[in-house]
């Protein structure tokens, strides 16, 4: 069912979208089932259970980190993950920039701003990530690529809701494109939509779509 389930994502994505798979919570045996079905971008969460599994695990896979990332383990995550999906605070980039710094790596990361209606969410609002730019400082972030937005849509039934998130943030992420990183070819990521959400987020300029449950089934 998984190799099925990857295959009926993908034959719906446009060329710009990809599907990254996310395992947090799964077992070896399962990703690497999806993994000879092809999939080879993967989601975790946690970063102890992704560097376990990374070690476990075909070494072409990319690794992207998709959960609330803790300063104090930075360190730890970055020999082995490709792109950090949440990077939700400027204290948080420059511990990212430091532990880059000495390991000889430039760190893709998205930056995540909160479009939902939940407090619980994660992120950046628009304004504070706007003056965070105006500001001048993320310049100096030599050993970080920023490589685009990352955002969650409310957890609701209404989906006129779920497309003005997307939007908003779709705007944002062309404002910034326009303003900041015009002859920058890594700023090209709109990481958004799950498995209850994909098709409308695709619609909305998506470029990584984050499922698990769909693919793997509810934990």
């Amino acid at each position: 069912m998984i190799s099925k389930n990857i295959q009926y994502i993908n034959s719906q994505l446009p060329p710009t979208t990809r599907l990254v798979c996310v395992s947090k919570f799964k077992p070896v045996e399962a990703i690497q089932e999806a993994y000879t079905a092809g999939q080879r971008v993967f989601g975790e969460s946690k970063v102890q259970e992704l560097c376990t599994k990374a070690e476990q695990l075909p070494a072409d896979i990319e690794w992207h980190f998709i959960g609330h990332l803790q300063t104090n383990k930075v360190k730890h995550l970055l020999p082995v993950v490709s792109l950090i999906h949440g990077v939700d605070s400027e204290h948080l980039l420059t511990e990212i920039n430091k532990q880059a710094e000495k390991i000889g790596k430039k760190m893709r990361c998205l930056l995540e701003i909160h479009i939902a209606q939940e407090e619980a969410k994660y992120g950046f609002s628009t304004e504070e990530l706007i003056a965070f730019f105006q500001k001048g400082n993320w310049r100096e972030l030599k050993n970080i690529s920023f490589c685009g937005l990352m955002g969650m849509a409310s957890n609701t039934d209404d989906e006129n809701q779920i497309r003005k998130e997307f939007r908003g943030l779709k705007t944002l992420f062309d404002k910034l494109k326009i303003e900041y990183f015009p002859e920058n070819t890594d700023f090209k990521e709109l990481s958004m939509g799950m498995s209850g959400d994909y098709q409308i987020a695709v619609e909305e300029g998506s470029t990584l779509i984050r499922i698990g449950s769909f693919i793997f089934g509810e934990r």
